[in-house]
């Protein structure tokens, strides 16, 4: 008794091909806007498990100036309670060209001192106002470019518009490998050992998991 073989309807063979396309479409686009951006973040994957190794010595750069009296009015002491605010306009770029810090941002306010912090991808950083005297001090730390795309990586102070670029990479990855899966399944006939590849790649993680981490 001869096998009957299954016949694709050209209905059929249109939808699959329509989808095949979709797919391959929508791989290679996906992959094509993450492609910089996975090859960054596996690289910094590599040098965040080995920071200790990798990241330089900071180097410190400390700084100090008086402000002048006309500004000292804009910050000057009083029966206010703490608060936190931005500097004022004027004390903010003379921050900026005298100091050369930024002065944007939300300082704190005390009696005696305006303390506005500037933590930034790669380093740190900070400028100090005393309310009395005018008497300006800052400090610039750098860990070097190592630290600086770690930073990046886990986003720490690199402001909203990195926070959306890695919310909009996050789902290029996410396409490029729902899409990358689909094409598996479609070709998996072809290629036994797709899936057992694919189950490896969720064991190993998984035992690594339940056995070394505690």
């Amino acid at each position: 008794m001869h096998g009957t073989a299954r016949i694709q309807t050209p209905k059929k063979k249109s939808a699959k091909a329509f989808w095949m396309k979709q797919l391959h479409t929508w791989h290679w686009v996906s992959s094509a806007i993450s492609l910089i951006g996975l090859l960054a973040f596996a690289f910094t994957g590599i040098t965040l498990n080995h920071a200790a190794d990798v990241e330089g010595a900071p180097k410190t750069v400390e700084k100090s100036a008086t402000l002048p009296a006309d500004l000292l009015k804009q910050v000057a002491a009083d029966d206010a309670p703490d608060a936190k605010k931005p500097l004022p306009a004027p004390v903010a770029t003379w921050v900026e060209k005298e100091i050369g810090q930024s002065g944007e941002g939300v300082a704190e306010w005390s009696a005696d001192e305006v303390y506005l912090a500037l933590p930034r991808p790669g380093g740190d950083g900070w400028v100090a106002i005393d309310r009395h005297s005018g008497g300006v001090t800052s400090e610039s730390t750098s860990r070097g470019w190592i630290s600086y795309l770690n930073d990046l990586h886990k986003g720490r102070n690199a402001g909203t518009a990195w926070k959306w670029f890695i919310d909009i990479f996050a789902v290029a990855c996410f396409l490029f490998a729902l899409t990358g899966l689909l094409l598996l399944q479609l070709h998996a006939k072809k290629r036994p050992s797709t899936w057992p590849l694919v189950a490896a790649g969720l064991a190993i993680p998984a035992i690594l998991a339940i056995i070394f981490i505690h």
